[in-house]
């Protein structure tokens, strides 16, 4: 490293020496100096562009020659040179010292920034000498304006350690220490400036912008910056085009024709106003008209080119805070001819300000003499335009950091100093390594805004929003429309009045900039294949889901779309309710209650009578009863399930069919055990007795019972809200809980109807007229085919069906039952009263 350094240090001063050094060569003149205790150097951009003629290649190149004179910068200039006499007339600033400047122009490019700050390294005089007048006192530069000027001229300054202040070099690659470690600046780096801008593209919904930037480290760093900051947004770059540095038509009119045939109408520019100029030049000859612009600081508050180029009105941009200098205008108005009769910066300034030459001119000039009633021309009038300064008062404020360092300096005290020992920096020897350790640490105020640096050397950033409004009597003015303050939370650092804005062409509505306009509700983006994300198609969105004109969002579980895919609405809630088919279940049901009960009170009316005696009368009572009971279950499938309509509708289903089957059980074992005890020496039928009969219907019911209390009681049925089965409804029915147990239960049903319907088969064809076994074994044929098509119906039915098809098993098999075992019976009862004998019934009635 030490030797880099040295070779470092000596290439410098090798091309100071040749650069400055040489009698022959070209060097720069200083603008102003004056001398003092301790010297600062200041370098401005008094021209706009350097212009090379063309050269030989063998022979040296021609002297450069600047060109476009820039009043604003000169009152930069002066500005420094105003400070500089305000500290040197104050008594508790820097007493008994005085501070010296030596102000140099850059003409706007790094290769001149880089001669002028070797001149001021070399302390080069007023008047030309063939011999190098030695080393300077050089302690701190105030410069440069541009960001590629100023990185030159840091790196020049490096190997001597000599710390610089910038006033408007915003790169964020001088925030770097490690290359530019003795660089401070007092305004925001781009950093800041590329996340302002982004969220002002995001404000107002500008997803489709091009990008200008100048060919120089400032527009790439900004650039990069700005495509950082708008990576996970939905802005998208429409072109990125580069201002040459050697500046051809060609070129630029390529860069318009991109422009024209674009579709982006907001246009970021990242340039100095020396750029940007000619560019604008070009520009107005192509007639590309509904432009945007978006102006970074390096020239949001150039008045010259808000005068020259009205197309420009309406432009929005982000400038450096405006601050306070007294009594400015006054001292720009003392620099004339007379008071600097030898210096041709001051006599160019005045034939640019009035157009005129003045008398006391050394220069030649075409310009008539001054009479001294000429006026201040319109695009010059930015050098008298003090109302709001911005980079001026940045300089103001690098000439007080330096001031306030050194007077920290100067009071140092012995033994309490931050060097070597604790000493403190010899009064007669400053280094400016010395001059830079209480720079960094300095804090100050100045115009009620406190001033100082972090570890980076950068300043706290902080922009103000500005529009430029033109007045109807054709003034053009920078309108504070809004501010942006890096030290707020996330989110709340940007804030707009958007009230006083005033947009391109006079208009007060937020210009458009999309590549795609947004998808309407219900729609959602296609990416166009090959293009950036803001260029997109709409298309509907699935059933189910809606947009947010990004993406389609599914809806919540228990809500789904509406027609147009706009709102998630509430699901249909979908069970068997008392709607058209709910009635008609209900009245079925209830119809077959009645019946049931009618057969009932016929029944116990005509209890005496051989047909209802005949196989124990007790047990077609509890047939009926059974029966009424089934045939109202069914009433409880229906309406809206709860947790204790869940549990009842299956247990009462399966224990009042147990109770039927086992009833009809028990009488089909009467009836063959009736037949069979009729054989000599059976004495079957006193095991079969009334008694042993309700044992039998009590312990087959009970096998049940004990069934459906393990199921209430390890996994009972719930209510379930089944959204899968149909996306666009919940299905609002009984989950069985454990499917074994459901299972269980009807397999238990089918058990006693099979053993039943096997026991009637074997009793169909004993002897009498009314054998009732041939009614039970049709009766159990019907149950046993209801249900087993009620299995795969049950499975394959969708929603309410699912409980409408229970339903109906239940009702169709009870009907089945009743129909079956006592309707011949009532036949009988009610129409062939005269059959209703036990003799007719035993089959031995004779004519």
């Amino acid at each position: 490293k030490h030797f880099v350094g040295v070779i470092s240090v000596a290439l410098t001063v090798f091309a100071a020496v040749t650069s400055s050094c040489n009698p022959q060569g070209d060097f720069n003149l200083p603008v102003f100096v004056t001398s003092g205790d301790f010297t600062i150097g200041g370098i401005f951009p008094l021209h706009y562009r350097v212009e090379l003629p063309p050269t030989d290649y063998i022979k040296r190149p021609l002297a450069a020659q600047c060109q476009w004179f820039d009043p604003r910068a000169f009152r930069w200039a002066l500005t420094m040179t105003l400070a500089v006499e305000e500290i040197n007339n104050r008594k508790d600033l820097l007493p008994n010292h005085t501070l010296a400047y030596s102000i140099f122009d850059s003409c706007a490019t790094p290769v001149t920034a880089q001669k002028a700050v070797l001149s001021v390294l070399n302390g080069q005089d007023v008047v030309q000498s063939v011999i190098c007048s030695g080393a300077s006192t050089l302690l701190g530069l105030i410069g440069e304006s541009g960001s590629s000027q100023s990185i030159v001229v840091s790196r020049t300054l490096e190997p001597f350690r000599i710390p610089m202040i910038s006033y408007f070099s915003t790169c964020s690659c001088l925030s770097d220490r490690k290359q530019f470690p003795t660089f401070f600046r007092v305004v925001p780096n781009d950093d800041y400036q590329v996340k302002a801008i982004a969220q002002l593209l995001k404000r107002f919904d500008w997803t489709w912008v091009g990008v200008v930037t100048e060919d120089h480290d400032y527009g790439r760093f900004a650039l990069q910056g700005l495509k950082r900051e708008i990576e996970n947004t939905d802005i998208c770059l429409a072109y990125h085009e580069m201002i040459p540095k050697d500046y051809t038509q060609e070129q630029v009119l390529k860069i318009l024709k991109v422009m024209k045939e674009s579709s982006a109408k907001v246009v970021v520019v990242f340039s100095g106003e020396g750029e940007f100029y000619p560019f604008l030049r070009e520009f107005v000859t192509q007639n590309i008209t509904g432009i945007q612009w978006i102006a970074s600081e390096a020239w949001v508050t150039a008045s010259i080119l808000a005068e020259t180029y009205p197309f420009l009105d309406g432009t929005i941009g982000f400038a450096i805070r405006q601050g306070h200098i007294p009594g400015l205008l006054n001292y720009l108005k003392t620099v004339t001819p007379e008071r600097y009769p030898s210096n041709p910066q001051v006599q160019e300034l005045w034939e640019a300000l009035y157009g005129c030459s003045p008398s006391t001119s050394s220069l030649k000039s075409h310009l008539p003499s001054c009479t001294g009633k000429e006026t201040l021309r319109q695009e010059h009038s930015a050098y008298m335009n003090t109302s709001s300064p911005r980079v001026t008062y940045n300089v103001y404020k690098a000439v007080y950091a330096f001031a306030h360092s050194l007077h920290n300096l100067i009071h140092c005290k012995p033994g309490n100093g931050p060097f070597e020992n604790f000493s403190c920096a010899n009064l007669n020897n400053v280094f400016p390594w010395q001059l830079q350790h209480y720079l960094q640490e300095i804090s100050f105020s100045v115009s009620g805004e406190n001033v100082n640096f972090d570890v980076k050397g950068d300043s706290i950033p902080s922009y103000d929003l500005i529009n430029w409004q033109r007045h109807a009597n054709g003034d053009i003015q920078f309108v504070k429309v809004g501010l942006y303050d890096g030290a707020q939370q996330t989110g709340r650092e940007l804030l707009i009045v958007e009230q006083a804005i005033m947009w391109s062409h006079q208009q007060n509505k937020v210009p458009v900039s999309v590549c795609s306009n947004s998808c309407t509700p219900g729609f959602r983006k296609a990416v166009r294949r090959g293009q950036p994300l803001c260029c997109f198609d709409c298309i509907p969105c699935d059933i189910g889901k809606i947009s947010n004109q990004t993406d389609c969002l599914s809806c919540p579980e228990d809500y789904w779309s509406n027609v147009n895919g706009t709102i998630c609405v509430p699901k249909v809630v979908e069970f068997l309710s008392h709607d058209a088919m709910g009635i008609t279940l209900t009245l079925i049901a209830v119809v077959g209650a009645f019946l049931t009960v009618t057969v009932l009170v016929i029944f116990l009316y005509n209890r005496g009578t051989p047909i209802v005696r005949v196989n124990n009368s007790e047990l077609s009572f509890f047939i009926l009863m059974s029966l009424t009971l089934c045939f109202l279950c069914a009433l409880v499938f229906i309406g809206e399930p709860t947790s204790w309509s869940c549990m009842l509708r299956h247990t009462a289903f399966s224990i009042t069919f147990s109770l039927c089957i086992s009833c009809i059980l028990g009488k089909t074992l009467v009836v063959l055990a009736a037949f069979t005890a009729t054989r000599p020496g059976n004495n079957i039928m006193k095991w079969l007795g009334p008694t042993q009969q309700r044992i039998i219907i009590f312990c087959c019911t009970l096998v049940q019972v004990v069934i459906c209390t393990a199921w209430l009681t390890i996994s009972p049925p719930f209510p379930y809200r089944n959204t899968k089965y149909q996306q666009s409804k919940i299905i609002l029915d009984c989950s069985v809980g454990s499917d074994l147990a459901f299972w269980c239960v009807l397999g238990y049903i089918g058990l006693l109807a099979c053993v039943c319907f096997f026991l009637a088969f074997l009793a169909r064809k004993l002897p009498g007229n009314f054998n009732e076994a041939k009614y039970i074994t049709f009766s159990m044929l019907i149950f046993c085919a209801v249900w087993l098509a009620f299995v795969p119906a049950y499975v394959s039915s969708p929603g309410k069906f699912t409980t409408a098809v229970e339903i109906f098993a239940i009702l169709a098999s009870s009907f089945g039952l009743l129909f079956c075992l006592f309707t011949p019976k009532c036949y009988i009862i009610l129409l062939k009263p005269e059959k209703n004998t036990k003799q007719h019934l035993m089959g031995k009635f004779t004519k």
